[in-house]
């Protein structure tokens, strides 16, 4: 069986900075081709994703897109360019919700087949020094915790990358040149959490 996978999202999703191949829909993919058996094979990632882009500007961009009929896997990770524009936590429910309806009807309405991942804190990253890293940081929580609660609203699977992004962005090795966007290995991180909890909902 080849099995197909929609990305959708920001910056986060394209890999901003960084190879395409490094990104984590790609990174997902290989590692998916590594591990599933000979049986099984996994098509390059289909992404609808751009920098900056808020939900409101993600879910324009859906309606001016032709899918395909189906997907096994469809993965969404927006949300930090709401909170960097100030955006309320109440609009960014309602966006965040509808696109994650849209998601589940992507994935045949097999919500077990869609993936959330959280919402990076770019506060810690040298981008944002001389800005309220705590403030930025309590803001990210409280937009994770949107994504978290209708996740679990709509059965679909809420990944934690967040609690290792922060972690990680101390270390060079795991944040991009402009300071801002994670690196190539970062990414492969979270490849990994979400290529394993893909497998398990196909064996």
């Amino acid at each position: 069986m080849n099995y197909t996978y929609l990305a959708m999202g920001d910056s986060y999703t394209i890999g901003e900075q960084v190879l395409l191949s490094q990104s984590f829909p790609y990174q997902t993919i290989q590692q998916l081709r590594l591990m599933a058996p000979e049986n099984k094979s996994f098509a390059a990632p289909e992404i609808i994703a751009k920098t900056g882009w808020t939900t409101d500007e993600l879910l324009t961009a859906i309606e001016q897109t032709l899918f395909l009929k189906q997907y096994d896997m469809v993965s969404l990770l927006i949300g930090v360019n709401n909170q960097y524009r100030g955006r309320s936590i109440e609009e960014f429910k309602i966006e965040f919700t509808t696109l994650l309806q849209k998601a589940i009807v992507f994935a045949g309405n097999i919500s077990k087949n869609v993936f959330v991942l959280s919402i990076p804190d770019w506060g810690v990253t040298t981008f944002a020094e001389g800005r309220d890293s705590k403030k930025i940081g309590v803001e990210i929580d409280q937009f994770n915790e949107v994504c978290s609660v209708v996740a679990e609203q709509y059965f679909c699977n809420f990944i934690d990358i967040t609690t290792a992004q922060r972690q990680d962005t101390n270390e060079v090795d795991f944040l991009a040149s402009d300071g801002l966007h994670p690196s190539g290995n970062e990414y492969a991180k979270w490849a990994k959490k979400l290529s394993n909890a893909f497998l398990n909902t196909i064996e």
